[in-house]
């Protein structure tokens, strides 16, 4: 089942359930689908839509951030529930242990061994892990690896 398939299933779900947060954020993260699919000019490939579900939970967590920042608790609050229903539709998180696991790999593939050979390694590491683990995380793992 296409995640479009998922989101209008849910949809519809949330309605009858009438749970109106649910159904706000569904709603918007069907639209930006469907907004990438009109941009491409095709149906989305699974990596397309994960892609697009990434994009969505980054911009969450940097506003869930902003908020606590200024003190918004009722804001973040707000952004935490949204997250919440986001990581339903995105695949199982890779821990820590598991990504540096990668992370090591990729270093032995590339026979990397400085800070400079950094990008050599994210470029192995990124596909595997896209969608299943933070960027911020992954980077932070490759730089103190090859530090």
């Amino acid at each position: 089942m296409s995640l479009l398939e998922t989101l209008n299933a849910d949809i519809k779900q949330a309605m009858k359930d009438k749970d109106k947060g649910t159904l706000s954020v569904i709603r918007m993260v069907k639209s930006t689908v469907m907004n990438e699919q009109i941009s491409l000019g095709h149906d989305l490939t699974q990596e397309e839509e994960l892609t697009v579900l990434s994009r969505e939970v980054k911009q969450r967590h940097d506003s869930l951030s902003e908020f606590e920042k200024g003190g918004r608790e009722d804001l973040a609050a707000g952004i935490r529930s949204e997250l919440e229903i986001l990581s339903k539709y995105l695949p199982k998180q890779l821990s820590e242990a598991e990504v540096q696991a990668i992370v090591d790999a990729a270093i032995a593939k590339t026979n990397a061994s400085t800070p400079k050979d950094m990008g050599k390694v994210m470029g192995i590491v990124t596909p595997q892990v896209k969608g299943k683990a933070d960027g911020k995380l992954v980077a932070t793992l490759v730089k103190s690896a090859l530090a």
